[in-house]
C-alpha cells in the first residue's frame, strides 16, 4: 500500500462492475454494506464499466434486484462513452456494429444510421463485447474497415470474469479484426481518459480526493492513475498480489474483498 494514500481523504470512488461488485449474476460478498456505508457517509459514485452488453437501466435493475437502490445517473458505461465520442467525431454517421443489442440500442439513441451488412459503405464501425460474433459480422466489419471505415472499440478487456472463468471481451475481437485489416482500433473505454472525465465531471469531484476502485490492473487501475485519481486494487476478480509486480502497475491500496474494504474505512473515520 502507498504508506501516502488515506481512506479518509476520498469523498468520490469511480466503481467498475465486472469482477469488483459481480462476478456474472452473482453479487460479491459485502455488496450491499460497502452501498450503504457509501450513502451513509456521504461519498459521492459513479458506476463505470467497460462492459457494453447492457444499458444503464439493465445495470440499474440489476443492482435492485441484490437489494441496492441507486439512480441511473450514478451509471456510466462505456457504449456511452462511445455514442458521446462519435457524436463529436461523426455525428449522424452511419455505422456498422458488432455487439450486443445494448450497444446498437445506445448508438441509435444518439443518432447513429446502423447499417445491416457490408453491402454499403459505413463511416466506421464499432466494436463491442458479448455473444453476438459471428463469422459473418466479423467479416463484415473487415470488409468495410477495409474499404476505408474509422474503426472503434467500446473497450480494450480481452477477457470478462463469469462464474465459468475468464471469457472473451471486446479486445479479443478487436485482436482479431486488428489482424486482419492492419488498422489500430480507437478505444475508448478504461484505460483512456474519457470514461474517467465523464465520471468526475458527473460527481463534480477533484482528483486529489477521488479514487478508482476495480479488479483489473490494466484498465481500472493503470487508468485512474492516468486520470490522475487514487487506485484501489478489489482482488476478486482479474488481478491480485502476485500479478501486481509481473504487470508492474502499483495500485494506491488493495483489498480482498468489498468487506475487508468497507471495515477498513470505517476504522479510519
Amino acid at each position: 500500500m502507498n504508506n501516502n494514500f488515506s481512506l479518509q481523504d476520498i469523498r468520490a470512488l469511480i466503481i467498475d462492475i465486472d469482477g469488483t461488485l459481480w462476478r456474472g449474476n452473482t453479487p460479491m460478498s459485502g455488496l450491499v454494506p460497502f452501498f450503504d456505508f457509501l450513502q451513509q457517509r456521504g461519498i459521492a459514485f459513479v458506476i463505470v464499466t467497460n462492459n457494453s452488453v447492457e444499458t444503464p437501466a439493465q445495470y440499474q435493475h440489476k443492482l435492485a434486484g441484490f437489494g441496492i437502490d441507486i439512480q441511473i445517473d450514478n451509471i456510466l458505461t462505456c457504449s456511452l462513452a462511445t455514442a458521446d465520442y462519435l457524436k463529436r467525431e461523426k455525428a449522424g454517421a452511419t455505422i456498422y456494429v458488432l455487439g450486443e443489442k445494448a450497444l446498437h440500442q445506445i448508438l441509435r439513441q444518439a443518432g447513429f444510421t446502423i447499417a445491416e451488412n457490408a453491402s454499403q459503405p459505413v463511416d466506421a464501425v464499432v466494436v463491442g463485447g458479448g455473444t453476438a460474433l459471428t463469422y459473418d459480422n466479423l467479416k463484415h466489419a473487415i470488409l468495410l474497415i477495409q474499404r476505408g471505415a474509422c474503426f472503434v472499440g467500446t473497450n480494450p478487456d480481452l477477457l470478462v470474469p463469469t462464474e465459468e472463468g475468464l471469457v472473451p471481451e471486446a479486445g479479443t475481437t478487436l485482436a482479431a479484426i486488428q489482424a486482419a485489416t492492419g488498422v489500430l482500433p480507437t478505444v475508448i473505454g478504461k484505460p483512456e481518459r474519457m470514461l474517467f472525465e465523464m465520471a468526475i465531471e458527473k460527481m463534480n469531484s477533484h482528483t486529489s480526493q477521488t479514487a478508482m476502485i476495480g479488479d483489473r490492473l490494466d484498465t481500472d487501475i493503470l487508468g485512474g492513475q492516468r486520470a490522475g485519481l487514487k487506485t484501489i486494487l478489489i482482488t476478486t476478480g482479474v488481478d491480485n498480489e502476485r500479478t501486481i509486480p509481473q504487470k508492474k502497475i502499483y495500485p494506491d491500496a488493495v483489498f480482498s474483498s468489498l468487506d475487508e474494504l468497507t471495515e477498513a474505512w470505517r476504522r479510519k473515520l
